[in-house]
């Protein structure tokens, strides 16, 4: 075997040449402490805020404090199995996951790793998990109806696309809900859907992805799902990852809806973390910043301008009370950031009026831009009819004698608060909200009992549906209450309400 010596030299040659692009330049430091989702690390001089690092078993952490002495990291992931002394890398890059379609339809944690058993995320787009919000000058008001299917919220505090509106009220009044019905409800309208389930008991969200799947609605959404049981680093990210995996169909002319269920998990979790890390405690012993922590991430929802492709992100964040309480601090801190809310009450809840909303104190501050001409002029005097209502019916339990005008309002508001309520998972075409609604606020209900508010609606309902459905499309196309349309809609109210039993 002959070697051949100028082969050899060419080798040599070009092995020296590429040998200082080979060295691995990376900033390592120790661990000096573990524990509780949290480690200090001594020895990353450079590394930056927010910048990723890696453990020897694999975990990802993000550089949370950065002190004198040490670095703060806040582990993603196991750390049971890192110890002190453990040697640790700093990435070089922000925490990005994967977005676009190959996310769709997938059960996902918030580092986007897949949780359904589908196999790996082919995703050949991925997004930074934490971005400047757009700018002013980049949007452009709400003004493009995205209709829930709950007639309660279609009617009085209706939600553009693009706008946030917030979900409060206890626990077990149906916040989730009213969210899962929005989402159930955008079917067959082009947006993408996303429901971050923060700090929840993994039987609820199994129940939520079973509801949606039932519903057809898993084809067109994502659930991120960081657990009751999951490490307060992963709940305090996984509302900032659901919302980069929805802004990639907003930034691409796209429309998008995201559920955060809910956020007062989250500020527990940052809570929990910033108190671990020694940072100062204020109000409730939230950190100061806790306040930043929610703005920066729901101003990433918008409705971009034309020349950014008029895509919209909507937001619906849900936040949990106690015993009412919502002058709390962070229920104020959501409620002043939002752009209204849907205030879930209790006792209206048992009293079997659901939706539980309390038509008092929810509001939306996009109010009738959000809404399609037909519904505004339907529903225009609903809310403030129901609130006089409601003022009425304490008064009259005093027991006092009543005018006939007074008795006529309490009347008409009883079957409002009847045909108002509505089963859960089954959203309304809004063409037939309209002629429900119609029906209540003319008077046509005026002579049913109350007791038969709910029949006589379905029966309306199903009557036109299947012997006047040229009503229903003419509605839909011309999204206004023509003189024509309404006398179309008195007729069908007419000729049912004669063969109604």
């Amino acid at each position: 075997m002959k070697f051949n010596s100028d082969e050899i030299a060419a080798v040599i040659q070009k092995e020296i040449e590429t040998f200082g692009s080979q060295v691995d330049v990376r900033e390592v430091g120790t661990v000096l402490e573990v524990g509780d989702g949290i480690a200090r690390v001594y020895g990353l001089s450079n590394v930056m805020s927010g910048e990723m690092v890696e453990f020897p078993n694999g975990a990802i952490g993000l550089a949370f404090n950065l002190e004198e002495q040490s670095v703060g990291v806040i582990i993603l992931g196991d750390y049971l199995n890192i110890h002190e002394g453990d040697e640790v890398k700093a990435l070089g890059t922000l925490l990005s996951v994967p977005a676009g379609d190959a996310v769709i339809g997938r059960v996902l944690d918030p580092l986007g790793n897949p949780l359904d058993g589908k196999g790996p995320v082919n995703a050949t787009v991925t997004r930074p998990v934490e971005i400047i919000a757009t700018g002013v000058a980049e949007r452009q008001p709400v003004h493009e109806p995205m209709q829930t299917g709950i007639k309660a919220i279609d009617a009085m505090t209706p939600i553009g696309r693009g706008q946030r509106e917030l979900i409060i009220g206890d626990r077990k009044t149906g916040k989730t809900a009213v969210a899962i019905d929005a989402i159930i409800n955008q079917k067959g309208k082009g947006v993408k859907c996303f429901y971050v389930a923060i700090g929840q008991k993994d039987s609820s969200v199994a129940l939520v992805i079973d509801a949606l799947t039932k519903a057809g609605a898993m084809d067109y959404t994502t659930v991120i799902v960081s657990g009751a049981s999951a490490p307060a680093p992963l709940q305090y990210v996984a509302p900032y990852a659901g919302t980069a995996m929805a802004e990639h169909f907003m930034f691409n002319g796209g429309h998008a809806l995201i559920v955060y269920d809910d956020l007062s998990k989250q500020a527990v979790a940052y809570r929990q973390l910033s108190l671990l890390m020694r940072r100062p405690p204020g109000r409730e012993a939230f950190p100061g910043d806790v306040f930043y922590c929610h703005s920066r991430l729901l101003e990433r929802s918008a409705k971009l301008s034309k020349e950014l492709g008029g895509g919209s992100l909507t937001s619906l964040p849900i936040i949990e009370t106690l015993e009412g309480e919502v002058s709390a601090y962070i229920p104020t801190n959501v409620i002043s950031i939002t752009d209204g809310q849907i205030y879930l009450q209790p006792d209206l809840f048992f009293a079997g009026i659901r939706p539980a909303m309390n038509v008092g104190i929810s509001v939306s501050r996009v109010g009738g831009n959000a809404q399609i001409k037909a519904m505004k002029k339907v529903a225009g005097g609903l809310r403030l009819d129901l609130a006089a209502f409601r003022e009425l019916e304490a008064f009259a339990q005093l027991g006092t004698e009543l005018d006939p005008a007074t008795q006529a309002k309490l009347d008409r508001g009883y079957r409002m608060v009847e045909l108002l309520k509505q089963s859960q998972y089954q959203p309304m075409d809004i063409a037939e909200q309209i002629i429900s609604i119609y029906a209540g606020t003319r008077g046509h209900l005026d002579d049913i009992p109350v007791t038969k508010v709910r029949d006589f609606e379905v029966g309306l309902l199903t009557y036109v549906r299947d012997r006047k459905p040229e009503l229903l499309t003419k509605i839909r196309d011309v999204a206004d209450l023509t003189t024509e349309i309404e006398e179309m809609i008195k007729s069908a109210i007419a000729s049912f309400k004669a063969s109604f039993k």
